[in-house]
């Protein structure tokens, strides 16, 4: 996401932090990171190893649709998933920060990004992109045939994501089609079809991606009219609160409906009643004034995907 510009914006070429006092951020001067050997902290910045909530909203929906399969004998599969989402989210931080490299340059809250300041090389950046799909393929191997079809057809749109901010207003629908993924690898890594049931929740998973990230976006809204990134949250303006809110409901209806399909009894569907409640407390509290309390919301979706994966295991293994 973008933030204040550190130079004006007629000025095209990138800037380069040359002053070793500044060219280290702060948050590699503490917690993991920091405890890390010094040649080390700029990749692990790169992967974002600092900040694990998209690892974390990347593994929900894989995590959900094994959990509505009824899991079978592959408990082992949240293990497999949970670092197959660890790889492919750090892979993309880095493929992102190769492609926005020149743009957060000139970007105060990002010019200290290890790509943006030249503390790592394009080179470097590339092999360790390289080592993160090799683990990747490692968790590739552990799925059936179709699994690894389904996966394998995500590299396009995962590819494309980071060029959607400079072509549509929605860049968050787009990241939901990819961070949603896991919904469609999930359920027929269980069963060896797809179904209804997973289709269902990826489709719900991209409303509720579309909620979360546009409270995301609302941190950035005037540096992003700055220099041209497009978003939900400037497209909605003062009514991000109503497509949040909108885009939630949507997202239980079709989880419901996801459940449904497997289980079709009303006392099923209750077991989304504290998502619902969780969800209704972000929208209701949402304010496109107030960004700081929008990264905190959207940092508790974590909780939420913890709720969901709570109703679709109880409801997957009561089906079985």
């Amino acid at each position: 996401m973008l933030a204040r510009l550190s130079q004006p914006l007629c000025d095209a070429t990138p800037r380069r932090v040359t002053d070793s006092a500044e060219i280290v951020p702060d948050s590699e001067r503490r917690g993991f990171i920091g405890a890390l050997p010094p040649r080390i902290r700029p990749f692990a910045s790169l992967m974002r190893v600092d900040r694990p909530i998209g690892t974390w909203l990347l593994y929900w929906p894989c995590a959900w649709s094994v959990a509505l399969a009824g899991v079978g004998r592959r408990w082992d599969m949240f293990l497999w998933l949970a670092l197959g989402a660890f790889a492919a989210r750090s892979a993309g931080c880095v493929y992102n920060d190769i492609v926005d490299r020149d743009l957060d340059a000139r970007i105060e809250r990002t010019r200290l990004r290890p790509l943006a300041s030249g503390r790592v090389s394009l080179a470097g950046a590339s092999i360790l992109i390289a080592i993160l799909l090799a683990v990747a393929l490692v968790v590739l191997a552990q799925l059936n045939r179709t699994a690894q079809i389904v996966s394998l057809v995500s590299i396009a749109p995962v590819a494309a994501y980071p060029f959607m901010k400079r072509i549509t207003w929605w860049p968050q629908a787009w990241l939901g089609l990819v961070f949603s993924w896991g919904a469609l690898v999930g359920w027929p890594a269980v069963t060896g079809t797809l179904g209804w049931p997973p289709l269902l929740l990826w489709f719900g998973s991209i409303a509720w991606v579309i909620g979360y990230d546009t409270l995301y976006a609302i941190q950035d809204i005037e540096d992003d009219a700055l220099v041209g990134v497009k978003s939900s949250a400037r497209r909605l303006g003062d009514k991000a609160p109503l497509g949040v809110a909108i885009f939630y409901a949507v997202a239980l209806a079709l989880w419901a409906a996801a459940i449904w399909s497997v289980r079709p009894d009303w006392l099923a569907l209750a077991a989304l009643a504290p998502a619902a409640f969780h969800l209704a407390n972000q929208a209701l509290r949402a304010d496109p004034a107030d960004g700081e309390l929008a990264l905190r919301l959207f940092r508790s979706n974590r909780t939420c995907g913890l709720l969901v994966f709570a109703a679709m295991l109880v409801v997957g293994l009561a089906s079985r």
